[in-house]
């Protein structure tokens, strides 16, 4: 009698559910169903494959080095470490019109900003504006934690301490003069870094929060003072800054800088010659490193990528080839129908 009480608590309930009973449906593929529908979605594949390489194609993309290790670089002067502050310029011509909006990204070569050491050696309290994390960095922040005199460093670790630093300055020149192209650093980082991410501690002046702490040993500014012309660009949510600290994932790659959005140029670059004028600060021969700028456009499926299309070429063609050979298979081998 216990047995089956026991037998009748722990039976499931008597149910299409429970007694797995529910109507199913299990499709019969034939070769008059996945043929055609292999052939349908290899022709669907291609189309988009298609529309997505020209896309990419139309976007203009222009690339210009400026590592300075070519001995007849505007920039070869500035790799003599006896020369500081150096400033190079790069003249270039556009043919036709550089539709906009035009993007303004820094990239660099060579620069494993995802090797894990470097990738952690961050305090992300200390970045929310924690003051507690101001005098005491998080241990992954090594070496770049506290000075020689045991001062904590804020922001502190490896990749803060190795922001990019050159800056940019675009002229187009009409009738022999110089005229300024305007450059568009407002909201460049990612929304989530801006607002969710990163706080600047609430203390009025700001400066007042870092008292007691010292810059990055590469920075020529502590983080208060990053942009001298917008004071609400500063701290830990200023626009350059934050689109450093989100690294990168392959050693070759490219950051937003500016946008070319206003002006004469709200339009694109008109055709003409240009010219770029470069504050050359942030050294690349260390590590066998190249820096370059790239003017680039974008589209509805954003910037140039040829990947995503040549992809869709290819797996459309493998459905179509596919179709052809079980269409072959199915015509040799085909069995009679049971009756």
């Amino acid at each position: 009698m216990v047995n089956e009480e026991n037998e009748s608590v722990n039976r499931p309930d008597n149910t299409a559910f429970t007694q797995q009973r529910l109507p199913a449906w299990q499709p019969m593929l034939s070769a008059g169903i996945v043929i055609p529908g292999f052939v349908l979605i290899g022709l669907a594949f291609i189309g988009i494959g298609v529309a997505l390489l020209i896309t990419s194609r139309s976007i203009q993309v222009l690339e210009l080095d400026y590592t300075g290790v070519e001995p007849n670089s505007p920039c070869s002067s500035c790799l003599d470490p006896a020369v500081s502050n150096c400033v190079c310029t790069l003249q270039f011509s556009i043919n036709r019109l550089f539709e906009g909006p035009v993007f303004l990204y820094y990239g660099l070569s060579n620069y494993y900003q995802n090797y894990r050491r470097y990738g952690v050696s961050r305090d992300d309290s200390q970045l929310f504006g924690d003051l507690t994390y101001f005098k005491e960095p998080f241990d992954q922040c090594a070496p770049n934690r506290f000075d020689a005199n045991n001062r904590p460093i804020v922001p502190c670790g490896s990749i803060a301490n190795s922001m990019f630093s050159d800056t940019f300055r675009l002229f187009q020149i009409v009738n022999g003069q110089r005229k300024t192209v305007p450059l568009d650093g407002k909201g460049i980082a990612w929304w989530t870094d801006y607002n969710v991410k990163f706080r600047n501690p609430s203390i009025t002046p700001l400066r007042n929060a870092f008292n007691g702490t010292v810059k990055p040993p590469l920075w020529t500014r502590p983080a208060y003072e990053l942009d001298t012309t917008d004071p609400a660009n500063n701290g830990f949510i200023n626009q350059d800054f934050l689109v450093w600290m989100r690294t990168a994932a392959l050693p070759d790659f490219r950051k937003l800088y500016r946008r070319i959005t206003e002006g004469d140029y709200a339009d694109g670059l008109p055709a003409g010659n240009y010219s770029l004028e470069i504050s050359y600060n942030y050294p690349v021969q260390s590590f066998k490193g190249r820096k370059k700028v790239v003017f680039s456009n974008v589209s509805w499926m954003g910037g140039k990528n040829e990947f995503l299309g040549i992809a869709y070429l290819v797996i459309g063609s493998m459905c179509l080839v596919m179709s052809v050979v079980m269409l072959v298979v199915y015509a040799k081998f085909k069995f009679p129908e049971e009756e």
